[in-house]
Parts: C-alpha cells; sequence; structure tokens
C-alpha cells in the first residue's frame, strides 16, 4: 500500500509540475475542500426550481418538466454527433457505438411521449396554452442543431423547392428555404408568425455559425466520405438508418399524436401555439426529411412515413 501511494504522489507531481504550483498547494487545497454531495454534484436545489409555471392549472408544470427534460436529451444527442463529427480515426465500432448512444436517447424520449399524449388533462391543456402565446415547442434551437449537425443543410430543403437549389448553393439561400420554416406561417395570409420572427432574430447567427463550422463534415459527409469497408459495415447502416427512422419519422409522429389528441375535435382543428401548421408541419411524409438519402432505396424513400400511419391504422396487420 506504502508503495502504491508514493507512485501515486509521484504521479500527481508531474502532473501539476508545469501549473505554476507545487503538489502541496494542490494537496491544502484537496485537504480544505469540503465533501461533495449528490445534491450539489447535479445541483439539485437549482434545478428543482427551474418549474416556473404561468398559470394555476396543475398540468401546466407536468407540461413544463416534459419540455425541459426533452431538450436535456437534445444535449445529450449533440454531446454524441459532436464527438462523431470530430473523429478522425474512421473506426466502425466507434461510429456505431456513438450512434446507438443516440438512438437510444431517441427511444426514451419517443416511449416517454405518452405523458404528453395522455398525461395531462385536455380541457386543463386549452386553458393554459393561451398564456404561453407566442412560445412553441417550435423554437426548439437543439433540435434545429441535431439536424445540422446530422447532414447537409440541401438534405432539410422543403421538397417543394428542393429542384431550385443543389448541394453547392450558398448556405445563405438553403438556409431560408429549410423545410420547418414552412411550418411556421399564418394559415391564412402565408405570412412569419410571430413564433417564427423571435426564433429566427435570436437563432440564426448561431445556426449560420454552425453550419459553416461542419461544412462537408456534417455526419452524413463523414459517413460518405469513410473507407469502403467502413461505409458497408452493416451494423453501420442499420444504426444510421434507425436513427434517420427515430429523428424523422417516429419523433415527428408521436408529436402528430399529442396534436391529434390536444387540438382535435370532431371536425375543428386548433391552431398549435405560436400559430404552427402542425398538420402540413409534422408529418415525415410532407416533409420527406431524410438524414441520410445514400443509405435508402427510392422505394423507401418515396413511402417515408408511411409504415407508421399505416400501423396506426391497422395495428393488428
Amino acid at each position: 500500500m506504502k508503495l502504491e501511494i508514493e507512485a501515486q504522489i509521484k504521479s500527481l507531481e508531474e502532473k501539476y509540475k508545469n501549473s505554476g504550483q507545487d503538489l502541496s498547494s494542490y494537496l491544502d487545497g484537496l485537504l480544505y475542500e469540503r465533501y461533495l454531495t449528490y445534491w450539489d454534484y447535479i445541483h439539485l436545489d437549482t434545478l428543482l426550481s427551474l418549474q416556473i409555471p404561468r398559470t394555476h392549472f396543475p398540468d401546466e408544470e407536468i407540461f413544463i418538466m416534459y419540455h425541459q427534460i426533452t431538450e436535456l436529451y437534445f444535449k445529450l444527442i449533440i454531446h454524441e454527433q459532436k464527438q462523431i463529427i470530430d473523429d478522425k480515426v474512421q473506426k466502425a465500432d466507434f461510429l456505431i457505438t456513438k450512434i446507438e448512444r443516440i438512438n437510444n436517447y431517441y427511444k426514451i424520449l419517443i416511449n416517454s411521449f405518452n405523458v404528453m399524449i395522455n398525461g395531462m388533462d385536455r380541457a386543463q391543456f386549452l386553458k393554459y396554452r393561451m398564456a404561453l402565446l407566442p412560445a412553441s415547442g417550435f423554437q426548439s434551437a437543439q433540435f434545429r442543431m441535431i439536424e445540422l449537425y446530422s447532414t447537409s443543410m440541401y438534405n432539410l430543403l422543403h421538397p417543394s423547392v428542393k429542384h431550385n437549389f443543389s448541394p453547392n448553393s450558398a448556405l445563405e439561400d438553403l438556409y431560408e428555404n429549410i423545410y420547418w420554416k414552412k411550418g411556421a406561417v399564418d394559415t391564412e395570409t402565408n405570412e412569419k408568425t410571430l413564433t417564427l420572427k423571435q426564433f429566427e432574430y435570436r437563432y440564426t447567427p448561431r445556426f449560420m455559425r454552425i453550419a459553416k463550422e461542419v461544412q462537408g463534415v456534417t455526419i452524413y459527409e463523414k459517413y460518405l466520405n469513410l473507407p469502403k469497408e467502413v461505409k458497408n459495415n452493416k451494423l453501420l447502416i442499420e444504426a444510421m438508418k434507425q436513427l434517420d427512422v427515430n429523428a424523422n419519422v417516429n419523433w415527428n409522429l408521436m408529436h402528430m399524436g399529442a396534436a391529434y389528441k390536444h387540438l382535435s375535435k370532431e371536425k375543428q382543428t386548433i391552431d398549435a401555439t405560436g400559430g404552427t401548421n402542425w398538420k402540413e408541419y409534422l408529418p415525415p411524409s410532407f416533409q420527406k426529411i431524410i438524414f441520410f438519402p445514400e443509405i435508402w432505396s427510392e422505394n423507401e424513400k418515396a413511402d417515408w412515413g408511411k409504415q407508421w400511419v399505416e400501423h396506426m391504422f391497422n395495428p393488428q396487420k
């Protein structure tokens, strides 16, 4: 034991010799430091104080917490994406591990969405939502960052305008026609909603900075440039396909389920908060956003999102 401690002390001296302080100073800091507690480490009191409802309806707190949890999972996804983008080794095992982690985060989010569908009182939701205008889940910047890290901006164009551009078009032009902007226009005037104007004003500089940083090195573009033996790895392709479906089909359709539950009543459709056109914005068969188009067949791309709809309407098949 004594020899082990001596070896550890030598290792510590080596670590700190270039820091401007000797090891004794760091040992003093360790001596005076308080014991770490769980609640201090995760800032529990701060975390539990971040739910501040705008109304007196009890279920608004559920609504807030669920969205906060979602944003934390988005942060975990981005954490893994950045490691993939920064990777220089190009080993299949590393890429598969990271993408499977992202898929696990999505699975948790997708499976938990029942909290939004059946875990809130509809009558309460329709009342407290009016106090939230024009805020909207549409304004999740992290979700847009996930898309920018995943694939080239050309693959995020709305299908109705994609033929007007090429992958080499200017990023500014591509950004102006990115698919999600079509989902935040007034359903009557076709003008940008305040929700979209706020979002663009706050985040456009950051989105453009990210787009320029990852131009040519998004996850999809890194995949295209992998060595042939890595690129053709079946487990890697399977993981990427699952990620594409999770992000661009399953996640959106869970939102559709919640929207139909809370915003549709008989023949009447209620606008989402912020006035977003959710019936045209959410369905993946309308958007046809695919992060990794090369790994899908033409038939699969043509039927994008239809399998989920068929399953929902014919669950016994």
